[in-house]
């Protein structure tokens, strides 16, 4: 018991930087609380003491924001960090060196008083927020995704991310997997449909350079003639007279009127 309660300090230590004191852990740590009340609990559940079991599970509850069912079996050197919100389920098996963060659920999807929660092997990594459903097997070595919600037995040495939870990587080596008809996955349309606009935007634009660079320099104006005035050729004193009938006399402009 005592090798048990030392294994679970030091996982405090080798898994938290932010550990700096053996004070510090003993009283600051509601993880390692809940877990030495359950070791309590879990003690009484098994000496037929049931009822005193769950109300120290009740009372760790109440103390650490952490639920830990008496009757679920927690190897040494466990670390749960921050700890608020997890839940832990009566036929839950927990291995060696397990960590375990916030918000995490072993849970079961029966009612029926049989083996209903899952199995955590040894050195096995649960990341905050993630699901365990059911009783199957989680190998050792393993890590389960933050969120992640896991249905299904996961292999030694496995990652597992998303929900449902699939694994990513085994054995170092990442998994291939076939077609992946989920639906929650399809592109957006709309954001296509934009798409396709700014690149029919930027053809445009490049052919508009395009045809530009192919007019015509602009001719130069003299630097003393005001841009944009014609100059008409000049016309003769004889020919303005006979084109502007005012400037004929009064025989001239019956003459221009004939």
């Amino acid at each position: 018991m005592f090798d048990t309660l030392r294994r679970d300090i030091r996982a405090v230590f080798e898994r938290d930087p932010a550990a700096r004191s053996l004070p510090e852990v003993l009283f600051c740590y509601p993880g390692l609380h809940a877990i030495w009340m359950h070791r309590l609990a879990h003690w009484c559940w098994t000496h037929r003491l049931k009822f005193l079991g769950r109300f120290l599970s009740h009372l760790g509850r109440f103390l650490t924001g952490i639920e830990i069912h008496p009757g679920a079996r927690l190897g040494p050197g466990l670390f749960i960090d921050h700890g608020m919100g997890i839940v832990i389920g009566e036929t839950s098996e927990i291995g060696e060196n397990v960590t375990i963060y916030q918000g995490v659920t072993l849970g079961g999807t029966s009612l029926e008083k049989v083996k209903r929660h899952p199995t955590i092997g040894n050195n096995v990594v649960i990341g905050s927020g993630a699901k365990v459903l059911g009783p199957f097997s989680v190998g050792e070595n393993s890590r389960i995704g933050s969120g992640s919600v896991v249905v299904k037995e996961v292999p030694a040495n496995s990652v597992v991310v998303g929900v449902p939870g699939r694994v990513t990587h085994r054995d170092g080596k990442k998994v291939e997997h076939g077609i992946d008809l989920n639906m929650t996955d399809l592109p957006d349309p709309v954001a296509k449909a934009i798409q396709s606009l700014m690149d029919r935007v930027g053809e445009l634009e490049h052919t508009l350079a395009e045809l530009k660079s192919l007019l015509p320099p602009a001719q130069d104006v003299a630097p003393d003639e005001p841009a944009g005035v014609e100059w008409e050729a000049e016309v003769p004193p004889s020919d303005r007279t006979r084109r502007d009938p005012s400037k004929l006399g009064t025989a001239g402009r019956r003459m221009s009127q004939d």
